[in-house]
């Protein structure tokens, strides 16, 4: 198998596969993930695989860029996640491809207080909106969140692309972006992983 970013991720959706498939659930998603261990202790981890979903996106031509560990994964990172989480413009003009992706993935939205929010191309038009499907749950997010001093909008605009055979297109923060972001959050798990990234970066 090769090295290259989605090989990565490929990898890492099999490795949690094998270590989670006799797991019992204990009713915790995504949401409610600690600040040590982070999702993939919780639910969302079991039978966790966020390609149908990216493809989907691919499919309808919704440009999002993956954050979180998903994109550490994707740089290297040998930490394991149960969530996805991505980031787009907020362009209103991409909403609708956005809700085709996510209904073609068979997700259901959620706004932050976990009440269901209907699909469609208006639920897109909040700064974040949650999301949970048969195999992965997250937080689509925009710009409109208060990220504090982070300028997001730049990060999407230098954002990396990783191309597969199948034609897939992915994209993902910059590793010193990413390390950015985990820094500005400061969970335990977050300075971990930019730490983490950090020594990928020195490799």
């Amino acid at each position: 198998m090769g090295h290259g970013p989605l090989e990565l991720l490929r990898a890492a959706v099999e490795r949690a596969r094998a270590l989670t498939c006799a797991r019992p659930a204990t009713g915790r998603t995504h949401d409610a993930a600690d600040e040590i261990l982070g999702t993939f202790a919780t639910d969302s981890a079991l039978g966790f695989d966020p390609f149908p979903l990216l493809r989907a996106l691919n499919r309808a031509g919704a440009r999002t860029v993956v954050i979180g560990q998903v994109a550490g994964i994707l740089h290297g990172s040998v930490e394991l996640t149960g969530d996805l989480d991505l980031l787009w413009d907020g362009d209103p003009s991409q909403a609708e491809a956005l809700s085709a992706a996510f209904d073609a993935a068979g997700c259901h939205l959620l706004d932050d207080d976990g009440v269901p929010v209907a699909l469609g191309p208006e639920a897109f038009l909040q700064p974040k909106v949650q999301f949970e499907s048969p195999q992965a749950s997250g937080d689509c997010c925009t710009p409109a969140l208060p990220w504090g001093a982070l300028p997001v909008r730049d990060f999407l605009g230098r954002a990396l692309t990783a191309s597969g055979a199948d034609g897939l297109e992915v994209c993902y923060l910059r590793r010193e972006d990413l390390v950015l972001m985990r820094r500005a959050v400061g969970r335990p798990k977050d300075l971990r992983r930019a730490d983490e990234l950090e020594r990928l970066r020195d490799r």
